[in-house]
Parts: C-alpha cells; structure tokens; sequence
C-alpha cells in the first residue's frame, strides 16, 4: 500500500454531505471535503480562498478571471438583498418619499452582506454554474481521526 491508503479511508458508516450542504459549508464542490476558504466568514482573513482544495487538490480558479463571473451572482444577490431590505422598512414603517432613509437602508444593508455575497457568489459558481464540475465520491476521503 502507499502513503495515502494509509493516511485516508472512507468508512462505510460515514455520511457524505449532500451539495446543498457542502455548498452551506463552502466545500469543495468535486470531493465535498476540503474547505475552499481558509476561515470562518466573518473572520479577519477569513473570505481568502485556498488555491487548490486541501484533500483533492482541485485548483477553484479554473482560468484566469474565472471569478469574475462571480461577480453576476453577487449582483443577484445584492438585488433581491435590497429589494427585501426595502420592502420591509416600507412595510414596517409605511414611509415611502424619505429619500436619505432608503440610502441608508441601502449602505447598511450592502456593508452587512458583502462577506455572505462574496463567499457564496464564488460557491454558488462553483457548484452550480462551472460546467463539468462533478462530484467524486472515491475523492471525498478524510485523514484517519478527524471527526
């Protein structure tokens, strides 16, 4: 055997996530097991993508300017954000001519999700809209002692 079979396994009774929870999770999208950022979202750092997957070693930018397609999504995401933020101050507060209320609304709102839309524009990418980009099963394997 070679110095992976020893250092990796896939037992039977382990779960694999589902897509919907390694996207949750911002895992790697072919082996659904390595992180793709180096922290937590609202960590100092923490938004900094890895290169490659830490267990399968798939290299997240798949071209150059790859991620500016993320851009589109984070876009959608800023969109129905503010839509809602909107309608629920007019909802709430029944004020609809204050012009200065809604951009603050407004600024509050995008400096609020900018960490979630960043992070998951780039997952929602990933996962959904790269073509070929397939889970592996035989790839999903975890170090021996990691819970």
């Amino acid at each position: 055997m070679n110095k992976i079979d020893h250092n990796y396994h896939i037992s039977s009774e382990e779960k694999l996530p589902s897509k919907g929870e390694a996207a949750r999770k911002a895992l790697c999208p072919r082996c659904r097991t390595g992180q793709m950022f180096h922290g937590r979202m609202l960590q100092r750092g923490g938004n900094r993508m890895h290169k490659n997957c830490p267990n399968c070693n798939l290299r997240y930018e798949r071209e150059p300017g790859y991620f500016y397609v993320s851009m589109f999504v984070s876009y959608a995401f800023s969109v129905a954000e503010l839509v809602t933020a909107c309608l629920a101050i007019y909802i709430l507060t029944g004020i609809d001519d204050n012009f200065w209320l809604y951009m603050a609304i407004v600024a509050i709102v995008i400096v609020l999700t900018a960490p979630f839309n960043y992070r998951y524009s780039r997952v929602v990418l990933m996962h959904w809209l790269t073509p070929n980009m397939r889970f592996v099963p035989e790839l999903a394997r975890k170090k021996k002692g990691e819970s």
